[in-house]
């Protein structure tokens, strides 16, 4: 299992703790940590937003959403913080306007292949396209020489 991977099931733990190890217990509480994960995320507003938007998919009424929001999904947003502090920096959410800074630690700029030597050379068929199109060489200028 990858680092990433680890971390999540470390995360989850709690709520795996609590089940009775049966496939579909498992699943709900992997989903049940993978939408705290999520929350943990936003800012305040938007949580508060989404929050309300799970109640009513959820159907449940307000006592019940309000228990399972004060036993599970305050308490693994607390968790997060504290397992990802460096998530909750400012100007690191992924939900800020302008997202988050290219040096934030959520997302790092990725550095830039090196220019080829010959400008004028012809890439090859899986490079990315000179135009910067995004798109492979093949899928862009290429195809126009078929």
């Amino acid at each position: 299992m990858g680092a990433i991977a680890e971390g999540f099931v470390a995360y989850a733990q709690r709520l795996l703790d609590q089940t009775d190890g049966s496939e579909g217990q498992v699943k709900k509480a992997f989903a049940v940590s993978q939408c705290c994960f999520n929350l943990a995320l936003m800012p305040e507003g938007i949580r508060e937003q989404t929050l309300g938007k799970m109640k009513q998919s959820l159907e449940m009424n307000d006592e019940k959403f309000d228990d399972f929001r004060r036993s599970i999904v305050v308490p693994m947003i607390r968790r997060h913080e504290k397992m990802f502090p460096r998530m909750h920096r400012q100007g690191s959410s992924i939900f800020s306007p302008g997202g988050p800074s290219p040096s934030g630690p959520l997302l790092r700029e990725q550095p830039r292949a090196a220019a080829s030597a010959e400008p004028d050379a012809e890439p090859g068929r899986y490079a990315p396209c000179p135009r910067n199109s995004g798109k492979k060489y093949k899928f862009c200028c290429g195809k126009k020489r078929r």
